[in-house]
């Protein structure tokens, strides 16, 4: 099975970070977003995979080439002017179209074993299955109806003529598997939406759109806050991510669980953590503190700075004495 990744996005929700850096480069546990959803993918049996971009798309065409060295076949498809989710399938309907596929978002960690869903495709003789899961608020998401029998009712933004009377709220993960025959529902070189255009009219139409109900580990990285706890949460074991080792460095009071990168220079009496990461070649001086935050490359903390529940950009400075809470700098 064929994958396509959206990575097209401009990260809207974590500037000013992504002025700089396209949000499937934000680095993970000091691994690159991306890099962590493909070895995801790879580790399902999913080798050959198309990824679209749009916001500062050379960067990411650099770093990860033809995929080889990341044990996939990798393509890209550039968006000269932003299709949406739809738009973009469509243009790279040639990659996808020989067979059943997965589409999936690129800042989303998932605990999900993809045979198991597309096994649920499947029995189900489904055209498109979304992965679904509950919420608390699933309105926060756009929220799906589903049936008792797993088949998806109503997108409920989307207008439809006769809503059910019953069914269940959940939101949408992110992560799809589908059949070629959606391509026909999708004009070629404009801007459309699957959730928005193309899935709720397939209901309305009646043909067979399922969701199956993940209920294990998910997050959605595209706010500060779900960025820096998704790493917490990978620091805490609750999902398996290769990464780099650790280089904990003597003498300094470590809380764990922390991550730190190589060539760090963190003074004796400075604290990390709990749930600090680290880039490389951080420095942090006397008496600063640095906690359930995130540091890229070679970020500065002054003395006597407390930096918590925030995200400090690669080379930035902050200033002896600063407190730095609920930010991205």
């Amino acid at each position: 099975m064929r994958a396509m990744i959206l990575a097209a996005g401009f990260g809207t929700r974590l500037k000013p970070l992504t002025l700089g850096l396209p949000k499937p480069l934000f680095p993970v546990l000091n691994r690159p977003l991306l890099e962590h959803t493909l070895n995801f993918l790879s580790s399902q049996g999913i080798q050959d995979i198309i990824v679209n971009v749009h916001h500062l798309p050379e960067k990411i065409v650099e770093h990860f080439g033809d995929g080889e060295s990341f044990g996939v076949r990798l393509q890209f498809s550039k968006e000269k002017e932003i299709l949406g989710t739809a738009g973009g399938l469509k243009k790279a309907q040639s990659f996808l179209e020989k067979g059943t596929f997965l589409v999936m978002n690129s800042d989303v960690l998932a605990d999900i074993n993809l045979e198991k869903v597309l096994k649920f495709h499947k029995e189900k003789n489904s055209c498109l299955t979304l992965v679904v899961r509950q919420d608390a608020e699933p309105q926060k998401y756009n929220p799906i109806e589903l049936g008792n029998d797993g088949r998806i009712t109503r997108f409920v933004s989307a207008f439809i003529k006769h809503p059910p009377a019953t069914a269940q709220r959940v939101m949408f993960t992110g992560i799809q598997i589908m059949e070629p025959e959606i391509f026909s529902r999708i004009p070629a070189d404009k801007f459309f939406g699957t959730t928005e255009d193309v899935f709720p009219a397939m209901i309305e139409d009646g043909l067979p759109v399922y969701g199956y109900l993940h209920d294990k580990y998910w997050i959605d990285m595209g706010t500060r806050e779900t960025y820096i706890q998704a790493q917490a949460d990978a620091l805490d074991g609750k999902l398996g991510l290769k990464t780099l080792p650790s280089r904990n460095p003597e003498g300094s009071l470590v809380v764990p669980p922390v991550h730190i990168g190589k060539g760090c220079e963190i003074s004796n009496d400075a604290q990390i953590g709990p749930h600090a990461v680290l880039g490389n070649r951080c420095r942090v001086r006397s008496g600063a503190v640095i906690e359930n935050s995130i540091l890229w490359e070679g970020a500065t903390i002054g003395s006597g700075a407390t930096i918590q529940n925030s995200i400090i950009g690669k080379g930035v400075a902050v200033e002896n004495g600063a407190q730095v809470k609920d930010a991205s700098l």
